[in-house]
């Protein structure tokens, strides 16, 4: 007779292996017993030759386990009877029992012996079939975390372009990571012009910091060593083992991985206490070392961008400088109609839309609005006396040339129209052209209103310098048919004194910029990206 017997101790799902078991070993005249860590049987399937006692098993087993004194792995024979232990889930255990019956015959230990072995493989197909699901997680973690790493790298250049500052890419760089990486804290240190000299200063950070930037050099030092001695990082942790180093207090864990070599390390990205796992590993070290890494690129394109920019910049202004050398009297007469133009359109944006790169490019138009006369011989721009109809002809030719030198340059389309038009006038009597309202273009506009009060406020060969109010009443009288009333209101309602006593001053006078010559390089880096 067929005895089934099963409880619900453990969950159908992992009985199941082991019912197939025993409609293989009941064709054999073999009955199956499955116990659970508690001694209670599970399952009993008998092939209906004999009848087993599962209560008796049960004592043989729990007798031969208190004689081992230890957890069994492998299985073990009685006379009749093969038990074997079964993981059937993580740190949970069951016992299987073959019944043999009383078999007779020279082959009955062969046969058990060959039961034996069929048995135990069967129960490392099970140990090792638990192992698959764990095995699996493992690896889609894995996958899962190296998706992300690729991801990272991938947004860092993606976003990898001059024009992001420094600031913000680093920022973006130590924020991402914490994302990926359970870290207290995670701060890039990076050389900065302080005073003249290269230092060490704190460029981004996220969490909590337990590095005082004023140890940033004694940690770049130690940093150094390691890379010296063949490591890749500087690894340091006191929970298993002393410090190598001393860290303040608040650091348990530390990693610390180059922006460059030993050789060249213009900073370094730090990160302390890890906290989902005892220490950093060789895992972080990579992806630490290619974020740094890809901020290094960043930094060297950004410094590369800045020499670049500073060199346009020098040589624009050495060219306007040369136009100016040509008279005495109109020396850095440029550089203060570009600087007048930006005041103009910086408080023009209150009142209509103006985005920040025409701001520069009105700024560079005030720049380069005289660079025509460069192609007017000396004689006729320092005549003192007045100029004859042909010579005034040539003068009036400098705006037609000056757009055509800045034509041939793709990057200038946009500052032209300033050049060629800063002597128009709303009443159609100026040049080149003639055009009149709202034919010329708005930093035309302004360019016109910047290059009048220089002019007027300047000494020239056939005549002295107006003062500031009475340049400021010419202005008034010529809005409408000299200059836009919109952009000449929005300058005469300016803090016209502040703007004069920072032009008498050299532009040394600190509101918008600590340096001038910082918002030119601005300027040229909106022109060429």
């Amino acid at each position: 007779m067929l005895n089934n017997t099963m409880t619900q101790t453990l969950s159908d799902e992992k009985i199941q292996p082991f019912q197939e078991l025993a409609n293989k070993l009941n064709r054999l005249e073999l009955n199956l017993l499955i116990f659970d860590a508690r001694y209670q049987c599970v399952l009993q399937r008998g092939a209906g030759r004999f009848e087993s006692d599962a209560a008796r098993i049960a004592d043989q087993i729990e007798l031969r386990i208190e004689q081992q004194e230890q957890s069994l792995t492998s299985g073990w024979l009685t006379e009749n009877l093969f038990f074997c232990p079964v993981s059937v889930g993580p740190a949970e255990r069951a016992f299987l029992a073959v019944d043999t019956g009383l078999l007779k015959g020279a082959k009955t230990t062969r046969e058990k012996t060959y039961l034996a072995c069929i048995v135990e493989d069967f129960c490392r197909c099970i140990r090792t079939a638990e192992k698959i699901p764990m095995q699996l997680e493992k690896i889609g973690s894995e996958l899962s975390r190296a998706y992300e790493e690729i991801m990272l790298l991938y947004r860092l250049g993606a976003n990898m372009k001059v024009t992001q500052s420094s600031a913000s890419y680093l920022q973006m760089a130590c924020d991402q990571l914490t994302q990926l990486v359970h870290v207290e804290g995670i701060v890039i240190f990076a050389e900065r012009k302080i005073e003249g000299r290269k230092r060490l200063a704190m460029s981004a950070g996220s969490g909590m910091i337990s590095i005082d930037p004023l140890q940033a050099d004694l940690l770049q030092a130690r940093l150094m060593t390691e890379l010296q001695n063949g490591g890749e990082a500087l690894l340091d942790a006191g929970h298993e083992r002393a410090f190598k180093y001393d860290w303040p207090d608040a650091v348990r864990t530390i990693m610390a991985v180059p922006m460059g070599d030993a050789e060249r390390m213009p900073g370094f990205l730090v990160a302390t206490n890890v906290l989902d796992k005892p220490d950093f590993d060789t895992t972080d070290i990579k992806l630490f070392s290619s974020v740094a890494n890809q901020c290094r690129v960043f930094i060297e394109n950004n410094r590369l961008f800045d020499e670049l920019k500073e060199l346009f910049i020098g040589c624009l202004k050495a060219l306007t400088s040369s136009i100016d050398a040509k008279d005495k009297y109109t020396r850095g007469h440029s550089e203060r109609v570009a600087f007048i133009a930006r005041w103009i359109a910086e408080r023009l944006i209150r009142i209509r839309p103006l985005s920040e790169k025409q701001i520069h490019h009105i700024y560079l138009a005030g720049l380069l609005h005289d660079i025509g006369k460069i192609g007017i011989g000396e004689a006729v721009l320092r005549k003192q006396g007045r100029l004859e109809d042909d010579e005034f002809a040539v003068i009036q030719s400098h705006p037609r040339i000056g757009a055509a030198i800045l034509s041939g340059i793709c990057q200038m389309e946009e500052i032209v129209p300033g050049v060629l038009g800063h002597h128009e006038r709303l009443d159609g009597r100026g040049y080149p052209h003639g055009l009149k309202g709202d034919e010329i273009p708005l930093i035309a506009k302004i360019i016109s209103l910047a290059d009048a009060f220089d002019a007027m406020t300047s000494r020239r060969v056939y005549r002295d310098a107006m003062t500031i109010q009475k340049a400021l009443t010419e202005i008034e009288k010529g809005i409408g048919t000299q200059f836009d009333e919109e952009v000449t209101r929005v300058f005469l309602e300016s803090d016209v004194d502040k703007l004069w006593t920072i032009i008498q001053d050299g532009f040394i006078e600190s509101w918008d910029y600590s340096n001038f010559d910082e918002y030119g390089i601005e300027a040229v880096g909106a022109l060429i990206r």
